[in-house]
């Protein structure tokens, strides 16, 4: 087969993770109607390679692979390459992902597909080995043997009949509608999941449990699942069984003791490769260090445990400290790698074990964040030092790669202290003075580096973490949030495109778009909760807006479901034409379930509910509770794998909690009361104390007449005054906001 592409064109591509491939000797193309084209021209199948700029086995991949000139010649002779930012294009990832979990039962990154020229895959896959290795194909080889079935007559009549069924089966998966019913409220009209799907899911997190060190399944390696933790708290605080609190509070504790949380600077890595939590994949991302912090918020408000609260504010420390742009928007990821620190570069250094050392060029996962007894001896004297690595488990041979040690939370200051016979607060004193020097320290090695996309979507979780923060840990972290979206806002959103509002990125100045269903949904609850942190009606505004845009670009009337991306072509293939680059997509994807981030469809409709107190008509309300009824048997036969969807269920089912407070500004009392007392899933709705001042919030938000949520609530006598509101019945006003919320769950 002739050369189907000429050259490498990622080195115009403004994505981190695609520009490390700019210099590969395959002859890459970006994703879009082009690279298919050449493919149609040249009737050669394409590879699809998908990932992301802090994918540790990507960059493995590569180097072994990707970068070895005589691998690229069988690629480029042979196939049309295209490599794809999965954080750039979450629905090519979603539509090849979920034929990667159809067809092999599993998935990850990086995802190798090869497909027609009509965008239609027939071999999947994840990493390769460039040989043959414990029953996986080498890279090479595979490359060569699907060359020449594709060049037989017979065989590729094979892999396009299987290409067709592949693709019908998923869409069968992300485009699967039940025949539409009309919700409950209307006669005869279908259900929704039910007042004990809370309960179920939560029974079934309970099921998962590992008793011995926390999270979710009992061998193999162990991701965070905020939602399943979320969950087990709700049902807590509804029954008051001890058991699930116990899932709950051991999940957080071991994760906050193992290496996947950075136990030195903050802030979560992306997962632990065992079951113990100790050793974790070292990137660190986003959305991880935005929905922990909420979790961990929620389990101090729940327990009054000051720890978590310690984890939830250092991890957003760490975002403000490393992943923050200086507009107030936040990056996306920090790399797994990076140089070795100069102490354990190859100049025989006997502390690293294996013998195995590092050239100065080379970038090493977890090097910037592991540690051998020396190092710490060369920071710290005693009898810190020895404090600090019996803390941290610091010890010759170590826990990870070349003798060195991920810190974790080896033992207890009571332990120490026993030990030493000091008081704790002596002990802890030391350790935070170590902890401080060993940080220091730590900040002159190599860094990891940083992928500076700006995602709305991503922001929209991290806006949601530092405004549900700002008044239960007593700084200005709500006014972080509103920079932060008031970024997104002037750079990602300009509500006066046709359509695609939203864009999906910025990055230094240059914005791709437009936005997905993720980016609407979680920006628009960020918005709100920036709002209710901050009182301003701005942030309420531009919730309200993005709302708008979600219903108008993204809910299909027709099947009473929220799709992932848009139909501009109106065939239900998931908006091919959104742009000139679009692609073909095989499926409009539906996001159902919680993965590393929420389901976008769920939050969509939770936001939704959430949302419909500020309109007088109720529609936001009809579209999440038709969304939550049309899939309501996907959600009673999985209630922990759609935790969002959950949620959601729940609050349409309940009416969730209210809290309206009128007052021209809240008391930090009030705040602090609201910050410290555990109301899952609460809507706090500030408004002006009187009506006159709420005449003028009005017009700034062009609303004709005052919403259900304000209306006639009033401030009595001039007092700050609360309206507590759950289940659909609302309290008496009060002054007090202890006793308006000592409503909640009374006869009264």
């Amino acid at each position: 087969m002739s050369q189907p592409t000429e050259r490498n064109r990622l080195d115009g591509e403004a994505s981190p993770y695609l520009r490390q491939h700019a210099d590969n000797p395959v002859n890459w193309q970006p994703w879009g109607d082009a690279a298919f084209e050449r493919a149609r021209e040249h009737d050669a199948p394409v590879f699809v390679s998908i990932g992301y700029s802090s994918c540790h086995w990507c960059h493995v991949m590569a180097e072994e692979s990707f970068e070895d000139e005589s691998v690229a010649a069988v690629v480029n002779d042979s196939f049309v390459p295209i490599k794809v930012d999965r954080e750039e294009r979450p629905d090519v990832d979603s539509t090849f992902m979920t034929v990667s979990q159809l067809v092999t039962g599993g998935g990850g990154w990086p995802l190798s597909a090869w497909c027609t020229p009509e965008g239609k895959p027939f071999y999947v896959g994840t990493y390769f080995p460039p040989e043959p290795r414990r029953n996986q194909p080498g890279f090479r080889e595979l490359c060569e043997r699907i060359a020449d079935s594709w060049s037989d007559p017979e065989q590729r009549e094979e892999m396009e009949r299987r290409a067709d069924q592949w693709a019908e089966g998923a869409r069968d998966e992300l485009e699967s509608v039940p025949t539409p019913e009309p919700p409950a409220s209307e006669e005869g009209g279908a259900s929704p999941p039910g007042d004990d799907l809370l309960d179920t899911a939560a029974a079934a997190a309970l099921r998962g449990y590992d008793e011995e060190h926390g999270g979710f399944g009992s061998g193999g390696a162990k991701f965070p699942m905020p939602g399943r933790i979320d969950l087990l708290m709700r049902a807590y605080a509804g029954r008051g069984r001890d058991a699930l609190l116990s899932a709950a509070t051991g999940t957080l504790d071991g994760m906050a003791d193992g290496g996947m949380y950075d136990q030195i600077g903050g802030g979560f890595h992306r997962y632990a490769v065992d079951r113990e939590w100790t050793v974790p994949h070292f990137e660190k991302m986003l959305y991880d260090n935005a929905e922990l912090p909420m979790v961990y918020l929620d389990g101090y408000r729940l327990t009054g445990d000051p720890r978590y609260a310690r984890v939830a504010s250092e991890s957003l420390a760490f975002l403000d400290r490393e992943l923050r742009h200086e507009g107030g928007a936040f990056f996306s990821t920090l790399d797994a790698r990076s140089r070795q620190p100069a102490s354990r570069r190859d100049d025989g250094d006997a502390s690293r074990g294996d013998g195995e050392g590092a050239s100065d060029g080379e970038d090493v996962e977890g090097a910037f964040y592991v540690w051998t007894p020396e190092e710490v001896d060369a920071v710290l004297n005693e009898p810190a030092a020895s404090l600090a690595k019996e803390r941290y488990g610091i010890r010759p041979g170590g826990n990870f790669e070349r003798g060195t040690t991920v810190p974790t939370v080896a033992a207890s200051v009571a332990e120490l202290a026993a030990d030493r016979d000091q008081s704790p607060e002596a002990v802890r004193e030391t350790l935070t003075e170590a902890r401080t020097a060993l940080f220091d320290a730590r900040e002159s090695r190599p860094r990891p580096a940083r992928d500076e996309k700006v995602l709305a979507a991503w922001n929209g979780r991290a806006i949601s973490a530092f405004a549900r923060a700002g008044d239960t840990l007593g700084e200005p972290y709500a006014e972080s949030a509103r920079e932060a979206l008031d970024f997104c806002r002037d750079r990602l959103y300009d509500p006066d495109a046709e359509t695609g509002a939203l864009a999906r990125r910025w990055l230094d100045g240059d914005v791709r778009g437009p936005g997905y269903l993720d980016d609407y949904a979680f920006l628009a609850r960020g918005a709100l909760d920036t709002y209710a942190a901050t009182g301003d009606p701005e942030a309420l505004g531009f919730a309200l807006d993005l709302a708008d845009a979600l219903v108008a670009e993204f809910y299909d009337a027709d099947d009473d479901t929220i799709y992932f991306t848009r139909d501009l072509d109106g065939d239900g293939t998931g908006g091919a034409g959104e742009r000139a680059d679009a692609g073909p997509l095989i499926a409009r994807p539906q996001e159902f379930t919680d993965r590393s981030t929420p389901s976008s469809l769920g939050v969509a409709a939770e936001t939704l509910a959430l949302l419909d107190g500020f309109r007088t008509g109720g529609e936001f309300r009809e579209i999440a509770e038709r969304v939550v009824t049309t899939h309501a048997d996907r959600i009673r036969g999985g209630p922990l794998e759609h935790a969002s969807l959950v949620r959601a269920a729940d609050l349409v089912e309940t009416g969730g909690i209210e809290v309206t407070v009128a007052a021209d500004e809240v008391p930090d009392e009030w705040r602090e009361t609201v910050g410290e007392r555990y109301l899952p899933g609460a809507l706090v709705a500030p408004r002006p104390a009187t009506d006159a001042g709420l005449d003028e919030w009005l017009d700034r938000l062009d609303m004709v007449e005052a919403p259900p949520i304000w209306a006639g609530r009033d401030a009595t006598d001039g007092e700050p005054t609360a309206y507590v509101c759950e289940g659909f019945a609302c309290s008496p006003p009060r002054t007090d906001l202890d006793a308006a919320l000592a409503w909640l769950g009374s006869d009264e």
